[in-house]
């Protein structure tokens, strides 16, 4: 029943940039499960990462050393200014509210920062709701498009606090912050080379000088 679901209403583009298996058109409650059944069975690659998104399986390569770069540059600002209060999580799974509400999808931020008291992720599972995430990052690479919508909203709608997005594209960094009804109210925009404040609970400018 999985394989007929999947076969029936998926196809699959993008071969160079990543697979997303695309759903054309609205599912039922039972192919909707079963579209979340073989997403969980799905063995990716050492190294590759498997999200649903929008109802999209999206499965991309790893990242180039320049996205990387960026996130190290984040993480040492982070942990220099604020090392006592939180730990980084590079690759956490978690569930966060479709835009119908009957659903959920799996998303995995480029990086998680959480309190490091109390331990908000202390079950050791793959996949968890973000409740007590402070702030999740996302840089761009092929598909920015993503990052810059359906990701933000989706975290909106986890009542994620704070949103960090590097556009390397756009050569700007965006901070999503008061997120209500489905997307955050609130946006601070500095190109690169500004510095972007960071509200409570990390309380410091953000350099951008270095971002790329």
């Amino acid at each position: 029943m999985r394989k007929v679901a999947l076969r029936s209403y998926a196809r699959v583009r993008g071969k160079e940039q990543g697979m997303t298996v695309m759903v054309d058109e609205p599912l039922s409650q039972e192919e909707d499960d079963a579209l979340l059944e073989g997403f969980l069975a799905l063995d990716t690659p050492e190294g590759f990462r498997a999200e649903l998104i929008d109802g999209e399986i999206v499965v991309t390569p790893p990242p180039g050393s320049g996205h990387e770069r960026n996130i190290g540059k984040i993480i040492k600002q982070v942990l220099r200014e604020r090392a006592a209060d939180f730990d980084f999580l590079p690759n956490k799974g978690l569930v966060v509210p479709a835009a119908d509400a009957e659903r959920t999808e799996r998303v995995i931020p480029d990086g998680t920062f959480v309190p490091v008291e109390p331990d908000v992720f202390d079950d050791d599972e793959a996949w968890s709701r973000p409740d007590g995430v402070a702030l999740v990052v996302e840089v761009t690479s092929t598909r920015p498009e993503r990052d810059r919508v359906a990701k933000r909203r989706g975290y909106a709608r986890a009542g994620i606090p704070l949103y960090l997005l590097v556009d390397r594209e756009e050569e700007r960094v965006s901070l999503f912050s008061g997120p209500d009804e489905g997307d955050y109210g609130h946006t601070d925009q500095v190109p690169f080379g500004k510095p972007l404040p960071l509200p409570e609970p990390f309380g410091f400018e953000l350099d951008t000088s270095e971002f790329r």
